[in-house]
């Protein structure tokens, strides 16, 4: 089957989508289909992938963040679309990328998939803290009628998220497909959990291994609430020695400094691009903090599992739907004093018994081979010729 993604967030720096597009080839080669994903970026060109490719459209740089480009013209993505004449073709987003993929006027079957819910990581982000979601949702009615639009484009919507499948169709999208992703608990692992790596972590923080090891990972985006997360942990240092240990880079990044520099205990690692150091890293965490309510899954929330590291998330979105009692605790989203209680309450458990329960939750998760095998037989069931 020969499939064309339209992935208008793909970026070489690093992020989620390059990391889940590049899954996504080894997979597409293994499966036996050939993958074509077409990003926008700095200039033309080609870039193989095994059997695949990345084709690589000249478009402007996307506005406060030069990680990324944005596509503008349909035409050169329908030239290349038409030169393919491909078997299906998935749009990654909603926004202009969407309409290029759901408008080609070629005879490809075509999905939608929804990585994420956008009225979440933008208005309830913003307005979370004045108005209700119930609310917020309502005055967003113009943006569900907007998607809608869009879906009828499609012959079939994915998300990977019971919950997101729920709350879409709950505002009249058609076709929804559920696919979870998986996770990797090979690489993410109790094993990789280390004395030494810990107690240096802890050190960067200003702390001895008597404090409690808190890390938070993750695009600095609006929508991870990483300011409101230091605010958080700096509520519940007057009562432990708690050190926050941040990992990740983005658009936020300035402003997440700012304020870890006007708190105790916090250091800012940065960008981890060392896949097994960074597995290393979870797994020596005595606890994962995380804010966003956004994500169709949480992918950071279950590596931490398969890492046997318990969570501290919002009661709400992907990260929510992966907690339980047995491994995590869960706040009110958005709400500093609540995420600080929930940090507290987690510091005076048994993390060995968290642990355990943890890295069970992980491995029921599956891995990204099955979501791709699962996403791969949906394009080749939707591609076959309809019946008459």
């Amino acid at each position: 089957m020969k499939i064309v993604d339209i992935s208008e967030f793909y970026s070489p720096t690093g992020g989620g989508v390059r990391t889940y597009v590049e899954e996504k080839f080894r997979a597409a080669e293994k499966c036996g289909h050939d993958l074509t994903v077409i990003a926008p970026g700095p200039e033309d060109g080609v870039e193989r992938r095994g059997h695949g490719r990345i084709i690589w459209l000249k478009s402007p740089v996307l506005p406060f963040d030069s990680n990324y480009h944005m596509f503008v013209r349909k035409e050169p993505v329908w030239r290349v679309l038409d030169a393919m004449k491909p078997d299906l073709i998935e749009a990654s987003s909603p926004w202009r990328g969407g309409w290029i993929a759901g408008t080609w006027p070629g005879a490809a079957r075509r999905v939608l998939f929804m990585h994420a819910d956008p009225v979440a990581v933008y208005p309830q982000t913003m307005l979370g803290n004045h108005l209700s979601s119930h609310r917020i949702d309502r005055l967003f009615g113009w943006f569900w009628r907007y998607l809608c639009r869009l879906n009828d484009h499609f012959d079939g919507c994915i998300v990977a998220g019971h919950w997101l499948a729920a709350r879409f169709s709950n505002h009249g999208l058609k076709n929804l497909h559920t696919v979870p992703f998986g996770v990797e608990s090979q690489r993410f692992s109790p094993t990789h959990r280390m004395d030494y790596l810990r107690k240096e972590m802890l050190a960067l923080c200003g702390l001895g291994p008597e404090g409690l090891l808190v890390v938070i990972a993750g695009r600095h985006h609006p929508e991870k609430r990483v300011e409101m997360l230091i605010e958080a942990v700096t509520r519940a240092q007057s009562s432990r020695s708690i050190g926050l240990f941040i990992i990740g880079d983005g658009l936020a990044h300035e402003r997440i400094r700012r304020k870890a520099a006007l708190a105790e205990h916090v250091h800012i690692a940065g960008r981890i691009d060392d896949r097994a150091l960074f597995a290393d890293m979870i797994a020596s965490a005595d606890a994962l903090l995380h804010g966003s309510t956004s994500e169709t899954f949480g992918f950071v929330v279950a590596e931490a599992l398969a890492s046997g590291t318990p969570v501290i998330v919002p009661r709400a979105g992907g990260a929510g739907e992966l907690a339980s009692p047995q491994w995590a605790e869960i706040y009110k989203p958005g709400s500093a004093t609540d995420a600080a209680d929930a940090v507290l309450r987690m510091a005076a458990r048994d993390r060995s018994a968290l642990s355990k329960e943890a890295r069970i939750a992980g491995l029921r998760l599956g891995s990204m081979e099955q979501h791709f095998e699962r996403l791969f037989g949906l394009y080749e069931n939707l591609s076959r010729p309809m019946e008459i």
